[in-house]
């Protein structure tokens, strides 16, 4: 591999900052697998895009949208029904936030 290479105290470095706890067998297979991406990416570097118009995304987009259109929704009976508890036509549930006095 030319170029860039992680170390072990590079792994050890973000592994703190990240406050991850690594034990060395973790460390070293987390150093072999991110020097195996550099790897790759080395490459992918290497590749002649020469000729190639930049892409925004790897797979054009396209929107498929539908007309919105007003249709009958539920009635209040019918929401309700399900309901575990219920008062003058509104769905009861339990307090989560307490008041400020």
């Amino acid at each position: 591999m030319t170029g860039m290479s992680i170390s072990l105290a590079d792994v050890h470095h973000v592994a703190r900052l990240a406050r991850l706890e690594l034990d060395e067998n973790e460390a070293a297979l987390f150093q072999q697998e991110l020097n195996a991406l550099l790897v790759h990416f080395a490459d992918i570097q290497q590749i002649d895009t020469t000729g190639l118009d930049p892409k925004p995304h790897a797979v054009e987009l396209v929107n498929v949208l539908a007309e919105d259109e007003a249709a009958p929704g539920l009635t209040r009976e019918s929401a309700l029904q399900g309901a575990f508890r219920t008062r003058a036509g509104l769905f009861i549930v339990p307090q989560i936030l307490e008041a400020d006095e």
